[in-house]
């Protein structure tokens, strides 16, 4: 059902994106208020590999890939049940649904809260996020990134800076309230951690500071909340539309979950089936297509090419989710591409939707946790089903920073069995 794209229009596409991701970087740089104050863009350098090892052992710390990160992830799917059980027999737009449920883990892991759906933090940091991704598709990158006398134009590409500066102050509220409330030594959370460094770094001339903690957390805020959500509804559009696929997944969920009460992480071992399905969501869903821009640390030759040192490198992950000859069905959604011939789940090295290397995403391990956990809870509950006044299901992308598929509704009835 999903028809190949040519040649022309893939590098029209990728054209489109990398002009988004180029006009992003030159965005943050040109932002007095963000300028080299971020993680995801920062330089490779003592600094990012400073800040990434805080986060690694912080998140760990409350969690990652641990009983305690399950139990978080489970809560907050309850939520997404009841919402869900509020639509049965209707149908409903799952983006906000999805985001909302994203926001909130991470949210619990960065400030220890979990928000109400209904709460202006994030109805407004959920909505600047989603406006970003949006606002990054389109002429306005090329236009920005070729006529540097618009940049202070009162033109569209504003709205990003403004967004960028309103989740800043939202940030810096919490970290406020961090400060009055919180106990040295008996961290609650990201941000108590950080200021825990702070505190014991003192005036050491190091890199950790409350201007880089704010944006700090903004990078990792968004980067939990996009990604996620987008790839939930990537499943979701085509498991509505595969309905076979959908039921063979329920049928092994059914008999690896029999008689227990929920699933947990470890389940995923018993369930190859569910296993390649959402490996093969995230790789049609290509979320970041383009990873981040990277930078060559050293005099580099490839196929041919000089790179010299210091050359911006704008990785091409589609290339690889995408090969010819490296996958049994390249160009259609299809879980036998990660099984064997015994049925037996199987990862090819060319899976690589978090990137790779020492940048690859540090989210990863909370990413695996919570589209298992989240599509085998929901998909247990209740069946998807594709409106039938809806037309044919459209799975072409939105263009920006991130893939997201177009706004869709679905149809949500109570299965029989659970």
């Amino acid at each position: 059902m999903m028809p190949p794209k040519g040649k022309e229009c893939m590098w029209r596409d990728q054209t489109l994106l990398r002009s988004a991701v180029e006009w992003v970087w030159q965005c943050e740089i040109r932002c007095p208020a963000i300028k080299l104050q971020r993680l995801i863009l920062a330089d490779y350098g003592s600094s990012w590999r400073d800040h990434r090892r805080f986060a690694l052992a912080t998140l760990r710390n409350f969690g990652l890939g641990k009983h305690s990160m399950e139990e978080r992830i489970r809560t907050e799917i309850q939520y997404t049940v009841d919402t869900l059980e509020k639509s049965i027999g209707n149908t409903l737009n799952p983006q906000v649904m999805f985001h909302n449920a994203a926001s909130n883990i991470i949210c619990q892991v960065l400030f220890g809260t979990r928000y109400e759906y209904d709460d202006e933090f994030i109805k407004v940091i959920v909505q600047c996020f989603t406006e970003n991704t949006k606002i990054t598709n389109g002429p306005w990158t090329v236009l920005y990134d070729s006529f540097p006398i618009i940049h202070d134009l009162p033109l569209p590409f504003t709205k990003v800076l403004k967004n960028v500066e309103t989740c800043r102050n939202l940030v810096i509220g919490l970290i406020k309230e961090h400060k009055k409330t919180r106990v040295h030594g008996e961290p609650r959370d990201f941000v108590d951690c950080y200021l825990d460094e702070l505190n014991k770094r003192g005036d050491d001339g190091s890199s950790f500071s409350e201007e880089r903690l704010i944006m700090y957390a903004l990078d990792l805020h968004f980067a939990g909340t996009d990604t996620t959500s987008n790839t939930l509804l990537t499943g979701f559009l085509y498991l509505m539309t595969y309905p076979h696929i959908q039921e063979r997944c329920q049928q092994e969920i059914d008999e690896v979950l029999e008689g227990k009460d929920q699933a947990s992480f470890d389940d995923r071992h018993n369930m190859p089936y569910m296993q390649a399905v959402i490996h093969e969501v995230q790789r049609i869903a290509n979320t970041v297509p383009l990873s981040v821009p990277h930078c060559t640390t050293k005099d580099t030759e490839l196929m041919g090419y000089s790179i010299p040192r210091g050359t911006l490198i704008i990785p091409n992950l589609t290339s690889v989710l995408n090969e010819e000859g490296q996958w049994k069905f390249p160009n259609e959604f299809n879980p036998e591409n990660f099984l064997n011939d015994q049925g037996e789940f199987v990862k090819p090295e060319t899976f690589m939707p978090f990137s790779a290397g020492p940048r690859m995403c540090l989210g990863e391990g909370l990413a695996r946790m919570e589209l298992f956990l989240i599509m085998v809870t929901l998909l247990r509950k209740f069946k998807f089903i594709w409106p039938e006044d809806a037309g044919e299901p459209d799975y072409t992308p939105v263009y920006g920073v991130t893939l997201n598929p177009k706004p869709y509704r679905m149809k949500i009835q109570l299965r029989a069995t659970q």
